[in-house]
Formats: structure tokens, C-alpha cells, sequence
């Protein structure tokens, strides 16, 4: 069926975990209502839906060389027009836009744009077959996420979801760059210059431990400007710690094993960090 065909292309395991970011980022700004939340959840996942769609289109010359991207709907030949895709990125985009608009907030619709384009513009045609740097402007796009859910809220400047933005560019070097070192051989056939194919396994591993260092330092600032109380400290900490500890591995040892293992662990980490944030909220009242 032409659904099973195009699904793929909108990565809804990677709207999910945006989407998921920008209800973070309303929470923070400690709000509950469901009908914001509800339509913060379809801007989003529509904005991210379609910044996926322009990637396939983007990507499908080198998707066609990687095994783990072959398969993908274009390179795959599931979908044999790139017009299509391209149309239908554009429509979704424009849709969530028009969700947003009349339903939220202009501010809100900026960052889900600038999180869309960041991602398909800025990350997939211009830095991704350019510079190593690509995939930490790209990380951008998914704290443009939480400064979303915030803004669904206090459309002005709020701390609190700035804060957790800056954890979540923080954490999107460490999390893509295990991956990165895990599928090292495929960029480096499709000619990408993702960090492990310039410098190597070691340093790769080297910059994702500082990277984590600098991540676990970032979350605990909401606590120490009392954003947060003692249940998202404990987790930061904990989890923080734990995540340190792989990295560690992973540097002294910067093997295909470790490093998909530190990529699991960064799901993790962000899964608990912000599940946290939550509990946080949702339990002050009661004075925790």
C-alpha cells in the first residue's frame, strides 16, 4: 500500500522524540493545559514529519550508498517521485504553520520553523556533506523543539525551557556522534565527513566524553537557579554520572560495541533527564 511506502519517510521515531522535547519545554514553563499541549503535539510532529521528508529527498543519492539507508524510500524505489516527496514536505511544513498560527502563537511557529529548517536546510544540504561540524549546528533543530513548547506558553523570553534547550544541543553531539563512530565505514563510502571519518575513533570518543561533561554541567543549572527541585538533581546526577561512565569506556576503548552502546545509553539519559522535569513539575505542589 502507497502508506507503508511513504511512512518512512517522516521518521516518526524522530518526530516522536522532538515532539516528546517540545511538551518538555511546555512543562517547564509549568503549564498543563491539554488543548495547548494537544496542538503543540500536531504543529510539531507535522513540522518535524516534513523536515524528515525533505531529508529523504535531500539525501537519497547518498541514502543509496549506505546499507543502513539503501532501503529508504526513495533509494529503495518504494517511491519513484522525488516531486512527490518534495511536494508533500512542503505541504505538511505549510500546514503545521497554519496549526500554529491558529492555535498557538507566532513564536511558537518561528522555532518549529527554524527547527525544520535548521535540520533539512542548514544540516542536510549545506553541512552535512561539508564539515564535521554538521551535527552540532544541526542539533539546533531539536532544542528549537523545546524553546517551542515553551513559547506555547510564554510566547516572551522563559528561562526555564531556554535552559533545557541548551541540554538538548548538548546532548546531540554525544548521542549522534556514538552513532556515528558505529556506522563510520558507510559515511566514509558515502563521502560524509561525520567527526570519526576526519579525526578518527579515538578522538571521536575523546570530544564525546568532554562533549558529556559539558551536557551533565548544563542540566544541573536549572537546579542551581531553582527551576528544578531535588527529584530532576537526583536524576540528572544519577543518570549523568551513569552516562560518563560508558564515555569513559567508550574512550578507552572505542570499539563498534561501546559505541552503539553509549548511542543506546544517550536515549536513555535524555528519556530519564526529562521524564524528570516532569515529575519535577507535576510534584512540587505536594513539596517535593
Amino acid at each position: 500500500m502507497w502508506i507503508r511506502s511513504y511512512l518512512p519517510l517522516f521518521k516518526l521515531r524522530i518526530c516522536s522524540l522532538i515532539t516528546f522535547s517540545a511538551i518538555v519545554g511546555l512543562i517547564a514553563a509549568e503549564s498543563f493545559s491539554a488543548g495547548k499541549m494537544a496542538f503543540l503535539v500536531i504543529a510539531t510532529m507535522l513540522a518535524s514529519a516534513s523536515a524528515s521528508a525533505f531529508n529523504h529527498y535531500f539525501d537519497s543519492d547518498i541514502d543509496s550508498l549506505m546499507k543502513r539507508t539503501k532501503r529508504r524510500p526513495l533509494p529503495s524505489g518504494a517511491v519513484v517521485s522525488g516531486r512527490t516527496v518534495l511536494l508533500l514536505a512542503t505541504a505538511l511544513f505549510l500546514l503545521s504553520l497554519f496549526v500554529t498560527f491558529n492555535t498557538l502563537n507566532g513564536m511558537v511557529a518561528l522555532h518549529l520553523a527554524l527547527g525544520a529548517f535548521v535540520y533539512a536546510i542548514i544540516y542536510t544540504v549545506w553541512l552535512k556533506r561539508r564539515s564535521w561540524m554538521n551535527i552540532i549546528i544541526g542539533g539546533l533543530a531539536g532544542s528549537f523543539a523545546v524553546l517551542a513548547g515553551g513559547a506555547s506558553v510564554n510566547p516572551g523570553f522563559c528561562l526555564p525551557p531556554v535552559l533545557l534547550a541548551i541540554v538538548m544541543f548538548f546532548w546531540t553531539p554525544s548521542h549522534f556522534w556514538s552513532f556515528a563512530i558505529y556506522h563510520k565505514e558507510e559515511y566514509e563510502k558515502a563521502g560524509v565527513p561525520m567527526l570519526p571519518v576526519v579525526v578518527g575513533d579515538g578522538r571521536t570518543a575523546l570530544y564525546i566524553l568532554i562533549n558529556t561533561v559539558l551536557l551533565v554541567a548544563s542540566s544541573i543549572i536549572p537546579f542551581l537557579m531553582g527551576y528544578n527541585g531535588w527529584i530532576y538533581l537526583a536524576a540528572a546526577v544519577s543518570v549523568g554520572a551513569y552516562f560518563i561512565f560508558w564515555n569513559i569506556r567508550l574512550f578507552r576503548n572505542p570499539s563498534k560495541d561501546l559505541a552503539w552502546k553509549n548511542f543506546k545509553i544517550s536515549m536513555m539519559y535524555l528519556g530519564v533527564l526529562f521524564t524528570a522535569v516532569i515529575a519535577d513539575v507535576v510534584l512540587k505542589p505536594l513539596g517535593f
